[in-house]
């Protein structure tokens, strides 16, 4: 390991030995901490003083053989170069001393003969006088009774003998033999040799002899945090660095146990009760009436580098020692300190920490402190560690009605994590709710869990079992108020099955403030698929999802919250509300919670005609929550996979997600919906018209049904009369089509630009550039592009039928920048350009943007869509010859001489959309 900062040890022994050597006898004791590096300077002294002019005689102790007889002092004869017959005295002193002293004599300290002690040590002296001696002990703390006897006689008797006695002592031993060391360095010719730990500098000396200068450098600082300086934890993060690159790792956990392990076993107990505990002021209270010795241990602990701040360097050493302690020592430290932080009246969540590490949930007070404790980490976000606690909790309860109500928390908080798991706990609840321990609102929470996992039937006879209970409890009733309005947007078949009575008790018990945001939420979301849009919900959600967190009850309000946003027309108010919730369900440890958002994540960008991040959201969605775990809400991510994937022109994975298998149950929820619309958007994309238009037909049936009819929720109309036309039944189409504008109020400028598009299909040719340029001007407002592309798509072959190539010219580069923008694939091909026309389209945007005013670009922008002069002139108000000056002065500063060389992507400024 090499002696780091070792040389003014080793001076100070080689100056003792010679004054040794000239006949002046000398003791040094060398102390440290453990791995500091005293034995590697014994044994390079021991190398060195036969150099230096004595004789080195080397023993070592270990632990094993600390009951051995004469075992360490026998050890210095068995090399030693002494006559024959003194060979053969000395054998037979160490086997008759050796009879004596053993365990079964007595206690042997006072067992060995005076007589062989001293002609013992006088045959090393009589050595000594022929050839200076350099005795030599490493690790004596180790050393039986008996040696320690005759070295403490030989030592005495040394001071005017050409002898050198060494010995090296780890610091902190709680052992039978600790007044040794006192009583050597009380000797006159003793000296104390300290080995401290490495240095700052000496730890990036001994790096940079392993790895490069820079890179050890550059370690030095965490490794010398991670080590204290101890060499032996220092040499574990060397080796482990080919691994971890720098992280303390198995190496550095081995030399944590190795230091640990070759210290006092007093020390291994309380090592290992810190790394079950990792509270050094908790440790030392469990002690009880003495806790310096816990302190003192600690203190060795922290100076032998394990320790900072009381606490191990590195998780993973606390954990290497942990595994160390029997499952049994470990539970049983952990009860004891529940026990204690229960008396001292702690918090709940450090007292069920431990009776989690006890695995003890039998104590009278254990299953309220857990419960409360799981509450609390429900609120913090730390969910798995509150499932840990129920579960706990709910083994141990013994109360029929209180495990009820446990089961039903831990099927809350599990379904946070994977909505699959709380399937195991709904048998159990369904037989409490018929044995009468499940009631109130735990009712309500089972009827909504059997509803996801598309037990239909079974979730409808809980709600019929409430609405026969007349349970008019508060919470109770909140519970249901809030459940009705949820089936009204989620399942309207199931609204039958809730007593309408429930919206009438709202008014009279006062509501939480977080219950009322519910109610409002889901009352908004519920106004707006079944009446449509109005500007208040807008305000009322947006107010709503200002106080929002994602707490334990929060997820109904927040999800209601953004689709109704979506639904209502303004998903571009919704996306940055979403992404800031899904970022705090990441943060929360909330996976489900976190597939839900990236679910709505992806409606909101389908809605905005941002395929990329429409598939990609959902794509994540479905790896978050796998499919079979999603129940019958699989229809929200799949419905967007589909639409996306089949938008962008990859048929194979929307075919596999059409081919994903689903619950039928899901076909009586709002998400078979969406999942019917997609599915017939894939249809359609293939030339399956009679499919698609089957999907779609029986959308709209189960929207008609359920009362949900309203166009900013799907469009089924427009996507109906896209395959009718298909199909050849174009008079059937322009009804369907004119009946979907019917509905379309101020709103509904997506639908109402979707249903333009499909209209100017059955119109006759003249007539369909104008049905396609308003169709544009509703999509370029409400922020879908992909619907835009379509409609420029559509508008470019109505400028060609009609005989406006130069007009379809400037819309199909309009077009392709929007199709590969959005990855719609198919549009670009539709379109049959080489994509020529849009290359340095950015750069000319910039050029605008720089020297073009105000009105020039709103101009120009118009003008670069196909609009007439009239027509410009007209939408913005002003005369046509305001209009041709402007055009004048735009060509002259872009250096262009007609409006066909005008930038495809110009934007269009608010005013003008």
């Amino acid at each position: 390991m090499g002696l780091f900062e070792r040389d003014a040890a080793m001076t100070s022994m080689h100056d003792l030995l010679a004054e040794a050597v000239a006949g002046k006898g000398r003791v040094a004791m060398v102390t440290g901490v453990v791995a500091t590096g005293k034995s590697e300077l014994l044994h390079a002294f021991a190398e060195q003083a036969l150099e230096r002019g004595a004789l080195p005689l080397v023993a070592a102790a270990t632990r094993a053989e600390s009951d051995l007889p004469l075992g360490v002092f026998g050890q210095l004869f068995q090399n030693a170069p002494l006559r024959e017959d003194a060979s053969a005295l000395a054998a037979d002193l160490l086997r008759e001393g050796a009879q004596m002293a053993s365990p079964a004599k007595g206690d042997g300290f006072d067992q060995i003969d005076a007589q062989i002690v001293h002609s013992l040590c006088a045959v090393l002296l009589s050595l000594a006088e022929r050839h200076p001696l350099a005795i030599v002990i490493d690790d004596v703390h180790y050393a039986d009774r008996a040696s320690l006897l005759c070295l403490s006689y030989l030592v005495r008797r040394a001071r005017c003998s050409p002898l050198m006695v060494v010995f090296s002592q780890a610091e902190y031993r709680q052992h039978m033999h600790g007044s040794f060391a006192t009583e050597m360095l009380r000797q006159p010719h003793c000296t104390a040799v300290r080995l401290a730990p490495l240095s700052y500098d000496a730890v990036t000396t001994m790096t940079s002899e392993h790895l490069d200068e820079e890179v050890a450098a550059g370690l030095a600082p965490e490794w010398y945090a991670l080590s204290g300086g101890n060499p032996l934890l220092l040499r574990g993060l060397i080796e482990d660095f080919g691994t971890s690159g720098g992280a303390p790792g198995e190496r550095y956990g081995e030399a944590v146990l190795s230091c640990l392990h070759r210290a006092d076993p007093a020390l291994m107990q309380v090592a290992g009760w810190l790394a079950a505990l990792d509270d050094p002021d908790l440790l030392q209270r469990m002690i009880g009436p003495d806790p310096a010795i816990v302190s003192q241990a600690l203190h060795w602990l922290e100076t032998a580098g394990l320790l900072r701040s009381g606490r191990y360097r590195a998780e993973i050493a606390r954990r290497t020692v942990l595994a160390e302690l029997s499952d049994e020592v470990r539970r049983g430290v952990h009860r004891r300190a529940a026990e204690l932080l229960y008396a001292e009246g702690a918090d709940a969540v450090a007292i069920a920490t431990h009776l989690l590490g006890a695995e003890a949930a039998d104590l009278p007070w254990a299953v309220p402190v857990l419960e409360s404790a799981a509450l609390h980490r429900l609120d913090d976000g730390f969910v798995n560690l509150a499932v840990d606690y129920l579960k706990l909790a709910w083994r141990g309860c013994t109360d029929e009605r209180r495990r009820t109500t446990i089961a039903t928390l831990l099927m809350r908080a599990e379904w946070r994590i994977n909505p699959r798991t709380p399937g195991e706990h709904i048998a159990e609840l369904t037989d409490a709710l018929h044995n009468g321990t499940l009631r109130g609102s735990d009712a309500v929470v089972l009827a909504r869990a059997l509803l996801w996992h598309g037990k239909v039937d079974e979730a409808c006879q809980v709600l019929e079992h409430l609405k026969e209970s007349g349970d008019t409890e508060p919470q109770t009733v909140a519970e249901l108020i809030g459940t009705r309005l949820w089936l009204r947007s989620s399942a309207p078949p199931l609204l039958a099955h809730v007593d309408r009575s429930t919206s009438e008790q709202a008014r009279e018990p006062v509501l939480p403030v977080r219950v009322s945001r519910r109610l409002e939420a889901a009352n908004a979301l519920a106004s707006v698929l079944t009446r449509g849009p109005r500007e208040r919900i807008l305000s009322m959600v947006e107010r709503i999802l200002r106080s929002s967190h994602l707490d334990e009850m929060s997820m109904d309000t927040v999800e209601s919250s953004l689709l109704a946003l979506v639904y209502g027309g303004w998903p571009d108010k919704a996306a940055p509300w979403c992404d800031a919730f899904i970022e705090e369900a990441e943060s929360r440890r909330a996976p489900a919670r976190r597939a839900r958002l990236t679910a709505i994540r992806a409606e909101i960008a389908m809605r905005c005609g941002d395929l990329e991040t429409a598939a990609s959201c959902a794509r994540l969605a479905l790896q978050l929550i796998p499919p079979a775990s999603w129940g019958v809400a699989v229809g929200a991510p799949l419905a967007n996979l589909i639409l996306a994937t089949t938008a962008m022109g990859l048929y194979d994975e929307a075919l596999e997600q059409v081919n994903t298998p689903v619950p039928e149950a899901m076909l009586q929820t709002r998400f078979g919906l969406h999942y019917l619309h997609a599915r017939g958007r894939y249809h359609l994309a293939i030339d399956h018209s009679a499919a698609a238009l089957r999907d779609f037909r029986f959308c709209g049936e189960l929207m008609g049904e359920w009362e949900m009819d309203t166009p900013g929720f799907i469009a089924w109309r427009a996507d109906a009369a896209e395959a009718l036309i298909r199909m050849g039944k174009t008079e059937e189409a322009r009804v369907l089509i004119e009946e979907q504008m019917s509905r379309c109020g101020p709103g509904a400028s997506r639908t109402h630009g979707m249903a333009l598009r499909v209209l100017a299909a059955t119109s006759e040719a003249r007539h369909r550039p104008m049905l396609l340029r308003q169709s544009s001007d509703r999509l370029h407002a409400c922020g879908d592009r992909y619907e835009l592309a379509r409609s420029l798509v559509d508008l470019t072959e109505a400028f060609h039928g009609v005989g406006e190539f130069r007009r379809a010219g400037i819309i199909a580069s309009r077009a392709r920048t929007l199709a590969q923008e959005c990855g719609a694939q198919p549009l670009s091909q539709a379109l049959a350009g080489d994509g020529s026309g849009a290359a340095g389209e950015n750069a000319e945007m910039s050029k605008v943007a720089a020297i073009l005013s105000d009105a020039e670009r709103r101009v120009a922008g118009l003008a670069a869509v196909g609009y007439t002069n009239r027509e410009i002139a007209a939408k913005l108000f002003i005369t046509v010859s305001t209009v041709e000056q402007h055009l004048t002065r735009i060509y002259r500063k872009l250096g262009i001489t007609q409006r066909s060389d005008l930038p495809a992507n110009l934007e269009l400024s608010p005013t003008m959309r």
